[in-house]
C-alpha cells in the first residue's frame, strides 16, 4: 500500500488487519519499521515482532523463513519507505518458502518485489469545483468538520463556512494530516485568517529547496512548517529536541534531551496539535506521542539547526540513567514488576539510543546493551537484543567490569538456545585459566554458569568443581543472589547424575535465601528447579504446591521462559496423576511459549513429555517418533540425558515397542530421527492440541483422492508450492487450488497440519 506521508496508510493497514484475522490459522502481525535505523536490522526486527529467537550459527533471515515455512497468517510491514531495498530483500527471501504466509507492506513506494500486487492509497474525496452540493459528500470536508468542531465547539459546517473549508481542503489535497493540523488552529485563528496563512505558507514552500517535490508533499510539508513557525523560538527549540525521539516519551525524557525548562512547551505544542496528548503507558506514566511525519519534519528542522548528534547523544544519556535505574529496580522481588514495566514503556527510545551509541559512543552501548540483557531474557525478546549485544562486545576493553558482565550475558542467552559450548567459551573467558582476577559477584555469576554448561555437556565433576567455587566466592562476598544461583545449579548438576537427595538438599537451601533480597529472575528458577528435583524425590504434594505457586509468580512477572518450564513440569504432574487432559494444555502452552522465544532446552523437555502423553493415550507410534527425535537431537548436540529421564522412559517405551511390533516400531524410529527439533516441537505442539487430545476420528486422509494424498506427502516433506509444481509438472495455481480443497475437506489450515496428516495415514 502506497501513497504520501499523511495519508492514512498506517490506519487503513490496522482495518484491513483486523477485519482479515480469522482468514489466517496463525493470525495477523505487525511489525513496525518506523523506528529502525539499520537496514540490517529489519529481519531482527521482523523476528522480534513474532517471537523468534536467532539460533547461532544461522542468519536471522534464515530463521524466518523457516518459521514461517510452516504457518499461515498475515504479516503487516509498517513505514517502510526508508528501509525499501532491506525491506524488499526480506521479503524476495521470505515468500517463496512460505507459501502460505501475505506480506501487506505500507510504504510512499513501491517495495518492487516479484509478484506485488499495489495498491495506491489516495487523498480524501475534495468538493467538485463550482458544486455547492458536492461539499457534504466530501470526505475531506466531513474530517475538517469533525476535527474542527473537536478544537472549537462553535465550528459548524454553514452555508457560509462551506466554500471557505472546500477551498482549505483542496488546497490540502485532501491529506488527512494536513487537513488536521489546520483544523486545530480554528479556534485561534479562525477560517479566514487559516486560508491566508495556508496561502503564504506555500508562497514560503516554494522558494525553499523542496519547491521539486510533489505537489501532495509541499501541501503537508507546508502545512508542518506553517505549525512550526507560529511557534516561538523556545518552543520551536523543543519541537526540534523532541522529535528525536521515536516512540512516545515522559516530559522527563524531554527535559532530558531540550532542556530542563522544557515542560511549558511541550504542554504549549500538544495545544497546537504538534503533539498528541498525553497517554498513560504500561508503567502508569504518561507521554506524549510526536506523529511520524511531523517527526521527520522535526528532525529535518533539528539538521538544519545542526543539533541532530547533540539531541541524540542527550537522548543517549537520558535512557543510560534510566536503564540503570529500571535495571537497579530489578535486582529486588519487589520491585521487578515496575522496573520491567519501565522499560517496555522505554524499550523503543532505549534501542535507538543503543543503535546510534553504538556508532558513536560505545561505552554508553556496551552500558545499555549490558543493561537491557535481563529485560530482554525475562521478555523473551533476546532474538533482536543478542546481536546489538555482541556488537557492543567489540568495542569492549577485555577484562573490564562491562567487558565481563557482556560476557556472562552472552553466555546465558547461548543457554537458552541450547548451545553450551558457546555458553561455556564465554564463561571461561571471564573465570577460567589465564583470567587472574579476584573474587568479585561476576566471578561467581560466571562460575556457576559454567557449572550448569558443564553439566549439560555431561562433564559432571568439574560442574560440580565449578559450582562449589562459585558457591564459595558468593558466601565470602555476602553476594545473596550468586548464592542462590550457585545452590541451585548444584542441585540441577546432582539431578542429572541421579543423586536425588544430594540435589533436594541444595535445591532447599536456595529456597532459605530471603527472595526480598535476590531477583526476581533468579528467585523463580529457584523455584523451577526445587520443583524438578520434588518430582524427583517423590514428594508430590510439595512439588504441586510449589509449581503453583511459582508459576503465578511467573505469569505476574511476564517471566516466559521460567514460566515455560514450569509448565512442562505441572505436564509431568499431571502425567503421574492421570489426569491426561490437563497434561495436554499444559504441554500444549509450553511449547507454545517455547517455541516463540526459541528455548531449546524447554522444548526438550516438552517433547519428552509428548512421548509420556502420547503413550499413555496409546499413541504408541507417535510416542516412538517424540522420543526417537529427542534421541537424535541429544546424540547430534552432545547433551547428557538425565538419569531419572532415561529411568522414566523405559518401561513406556517397551510397550510401544510390544504393541507395535518391530516393524512399524522400525518405522516410527526413523520418521523420529528425521525430524529437527523444531519439527518434532511443532508435531508436539499439535498432538497435544484442544482438537488432539480428543478421542481419534477416522482418519481424514480417507476423504483425499490419490492426487490430494501426493500433494499432502509433498508438503509433509518440506516441498514449497513452486517445488510441488515442479515435480508434478503442474501450474502453482493449480497446486494452491488443490492445497484449499485438501484444507477444506480435512481443517488442517496450516503446513504443520497437513504433516501431521500425512504422519497419521502413513504418507511419510
Amino acid at each position: 500500500m502506497t501513497g504520501p506521508g499523511g495519508v492514512g496508510k498506517t490506519r487503513l493497514a490496522a482495518e484491513v488487519a483486523e477485519r482479515v484475522a480469522d482468514r489466517f490459522a496463525d493470525g495477523v502481525f505487525l511489525v513496525e519499521l518506523a523506528t529502525v535505523l539499520d537496514p540490517a536490522q529489519v529481519p531482527a526486527a521482523t523476528a522480534a515482532a513474532l517471537g523468534i529467537r536467532e539460533q547461532p550459527g544461522f542468519a536471522v533471515t534464515d530463521s524466518l523463513a523457516d518459521m514461517l515455512a510452516r504457518q499461515q497468517m498475515l504479516l503487516v510491514l509498517d513505514s517502510c519507505e526508508h528501509m525499501s531495498g532491506a525491506a524488499a530483500e526480506m521479503c524476495a527471501a521470505l515468500l517463496p518458502v512460505a507459501d502460505d504466509v501475505r506480506i501487506l507492506a505500507t510504504s510512499r513506494e513501491p517495495l518492487g518485489v516479484d509478484g506485488e500486487a499495489r495498491y495506491r492509497l489516495p487523498p480524501l474525496t475534495l468538493p467538485a469545483p463550482d458544486d455547492p452540493a458536492g461539499i457534504l459528500s466530501s470526505e475531506a470536508v466531513a474530517l475538517f468538520t469533525d476535527r474542527a468542531h473537536r478544537a472549537d465547539r462553535q465550528f459548524t459546517l454553514s452555508a457560509d463556512s462551506a466554500p471557505g473549508v472546500a477551498q482549505l481542503v483542496t488546497k490540502l489535497d485532501g491529506m488527512p494530516l494536513a487537513i488536521e493540523l489546520a483544523a486545530a488552529r480554528v479556534e485561534a485563528l479562525g477560517l479566514p485568517q487559516l486560508l491566508d496563512r495556508l496561502d503564504d505558507r506555500f508562497v514560503l514552500l516554494a522558494r525553499t529547496d523542496r519547491a521539486g517535490a510533489a505537489a501532495r508533499h509541499r501541501s503537508l510539508a507546508a502545512t508542518a512548517d506553517w505549525s512550526y513557525q507560529l511557534l516561538s523560538e523556545p518552543d520551536r527549540r523543543v519541537f526540534r529536541r523532541v522529535s528525536v525521539f521515536p516512540a512516545p516519551f515522559t516530559l522527563e525524557a524531554a527535559e532530558a534531551v531540550a532542556g530542563e525548562d522544557a515542560g511549558p512547551a511541550v504542554l504549549r505544542l500538544v495545544d497546537c496539535s504538534l503533539l498528541a496528548p498525553p497517554r498513560v503507558g504500561p508503567d502508569s506514566r504518561s507521554r506524549y506521542l510526536m506523529l511520524e511525519t511531523l517527526r521527520g519534519y522535526g528532525l529535518d528542522r533539528l539538521q538544519d539547526a545542526g543539533e541532530l548528534q547533540q539531541a541524540k547523544a542527550s537522548m543517549a544519556r537520558y535512557a543510560v540513567g534510566m536503564v540503570d535505574q529500571a535495571l537497579a529496580g530489578m535486582q529486588g522481588t519487589s520491585g521487578e514488576l515496575a522496573a520491567a514495566r519501565w522499560l517496555d514503556a522505554e524499550e523503543a527510545i532505549a534501542r535507538h539510543a543503543l543503535v546510534w551509541a553504538l556508532e558513536y559512543e560505545q561505552a554508553a552501548a556496551l552500558q545499555l546493551a549490558v543493561g537491557l540483557a535481563p529485560w530482554w531474557r525475562l521478555r523473551g525478546r533476546t532474538v533482536d537484543g543478542e546481536p546489538l549485544l555482541r556488537a557492543a562486545m567489540e568495542h569492549a576493553e577485555p577484562g573490564g567490569g562491562g567487558w565481563c558482565a557482556g560476557h556472562y550475558r552472552l553466555g546465558l542467552m547461548a543457554m537458552t538456545a541450547g548451545d553450551f559450548t558457546t555458553a561455556l567459551e564465554h564463561f571461561t573467558a571471564v573465570c577460567g585459566p589465564g583470567a587472574d582476577r579476584g573474587p568479585s559477584p561476576v566471578l561467581a555469576d560466571c562460575l556457576t554458569g559454567c557449572c550448569v554448561a558443564l553439566a549439560n555437556l555431561g562433564r559432571t565433576t568439574e560442574a560440580v568443581e565449578n559450582g562449589e567455587r562459585a558457591l564459595d566466592i558468593a558466601r565470602q562476598l555476602r553476594y545473596l543472589a550468586g548464592e542462590a544461583l550457585a545452590l541451585t545449579n548444584l542441585a540441577i548438576t546432582t539431578y542429572y547424575v541421579g543423586e536425588i537427595s544430594d540435589a533436594l538438599s541444595w535445591a532447599r537451601q536456595a529456597q532459605r535465601i530471603d527472595r526480598e533480597s535476590i531477583p526476581g529472575g533468579i528467585a523463580r528458577v529457584c523455584d523451577n528447579i526445587l520443583v524438578l528435583v520434588l518430582i524427583a524425590a517423590g514428594e508430590v504434594s510439595a512439588a504441586e504446591r510449589s509449581c503453583f505457586e511459582a508459576l503465578e509468580r511467573c505469569r505476574e512477572a511476564g517471566d516466559l521462559q521460567t514460566q515455560a518450564a514450569l509448565l512442562t513440569l505441572l505436564a509431568h504432574l499431571d502425567l503421574d496423576a492421570g489426569r491426561l487432559i490437563d497434561a495436554a494444555a499444559h504441554l500444549h502452552e509450553s511449547l507454545q511459549v517455547s517455541l516463540r522465544i526459541g528455548d531449546q532446552t524447554e522444548l526438550l523437555n516438552c517433547v519428552d513429555n509428548c512421548g509420556h502423553l502420547c503413550a499413555a493415550t496409546g499413541r504408541w507410534a507417535d510416542a516412538i517418533t517424540l522420543w526417537a527425535a529427542l534421541a537424535a537431537y541429544t546424540e547430534q548436540a552432545g547433551l547428557p540425558d538425565p538419569q531419572d529421564d532415561a529411568l522414566r522412559r523405559q518401561e513406556p517405551q517397551r510397550e510401544a515397542a510390544r504393541m507395535l511390533g518391530p516393524a512399524r516400531t522400525k518405522e516410527a524410529e526413523h520418521r523420529g530421527a528425521a525430524m529437527t527439533l523444531a519439527i518434532a516441537a511443532e508435531f508436539a505442539a499439535m498432538l497435544t492440541s484442544a482438537d488432539a487430545a480428543a478421542p481419534e476420528a477416522p482418519a481424514p486422509a480417507a476423504q483425499l483422492t490419490r492426487r490430494e494424498q501426493e500433494l499432502v506427502t509433498l508438503v509433509a516433506q518440506g516441498c514449497t508450492d513452486a517445488e510441488i509444481a515442479g515435480q508434478l509438472s503442474i501450474s502453482i495455481r493449480t497446486v494452491r487450488s488443490h492445497l484449499d480443497r485438501i484444507r477444506n475437506k480435512t481443517g488442517s489450515r496450516r503446513r504443520a497440519d497437513l504433516t501431521r496428516l500425512a504422519l497419521q495415514a502413513d504418507l511419510v
